[in-house]
C-alpha cells in the first residue's frame, strides 16, 4: 500500500481554485503499484458471486476492466452521452462542479447480474451514486462499490448509505 500511496500526488487548485486533486496517474505509470492497486480492488470481491464490473468514464474504466479481468467477470463501461452506439438508458446527475450525465447500453445488465461499481476516487458520491441508480435502473443489483482514494469528509460514503463501499486510501 505505501507503494500506491507514494504514488498519488496532490494538484492544488484544480480543476478549480481552493481544490486539492489527488492525481492517481503516476500509479497507473508504475506497473508494480499498479498491478498492487488492481489486486487490493480485487481482492474482496473473488469468489463473491459477482457476474460484472461496472466503471464510468473515464478512470474507472482503467481500475474496472482490469479488476473484471482479475475477478474472471465482464465489464460494462459507463458512458457519456452521444458515445455508445446502440439503445441506451441515461441518468443526469449533479456534481460538486457542475452538472453530468452517464448513459449505458440497456442490454449491458439484467435481473440476474450482481455487480461492483469501480472507480478511482469517492467524493461527494455524485457520480458513484448516479452509476448505482442507472444499473438497478437496469435491473441488476449493486453488489458493493470499490475505490483507490476516499475523500473523507466530503459525504460521499454517506450519500451511498447502505451500499457496502471498499477502499485502498483515504485522505
Amino acid at each position: 500500500m505505501n507503494r500506491i500511496h507514494s504514488r498519488i500526488r496532490d494538484i492544488p487548485d484544480f480543476p478549480k481554485p481552493g481544490i486539492l486533486f489527488k492525481d492517481i496517474t503516476p500509479v497507473l505509470s508504475d506497473p508494480l503499484a499498479l498491478k498492487e492497486a488492481v489486486a487490493l480492488l480485487s481482492a474482496p470481491f473473488v469468489d463473491g458471486g459477482l457476474t460484472a464490473v461496472v466503471g464510468m468514464e473515464a478512470r474507472g474504466f482503467i481500475f474496472g476492466a482490469l479488476v473484471a479481468q482479475t475477478l474472471g467477470v465482464g465489464f460494462v463501461p459507463l458512458r457519456k452521452p452521444g458515445k455508445l452506439p446502440a439503445t441506451v438508458r441515461s441518468i443526469a446527475y449533479d456534481l460538486e462542479y457542475g452538472s453530468a450525465t452517464l448513459e449505458v447500453h440497456a442490454d449491458a445488465l439484467n435481473s440476474d447480474d450482481r455487480v461492483l461499481i469501480v472507480d478511482d476516487l469517492l467524493a461527494t458520491g455524485g457520480t458513484a451514486a448516479a452509476s448505482c441508480e442507472l444499473v438497478e435502473a437496469l435491473g441488476a443489483r449493486v453488489a458493493a462499490l470499490a475505490f483507490m482514494v476516499e475523500l473523507k469528509g466530503l459525504g460521499g460514503r454517506e450519500k451511498l448509505a447502505p451500499y457496502s463501499i471498499h477502499r485502498l486510501l483515504e485522505y
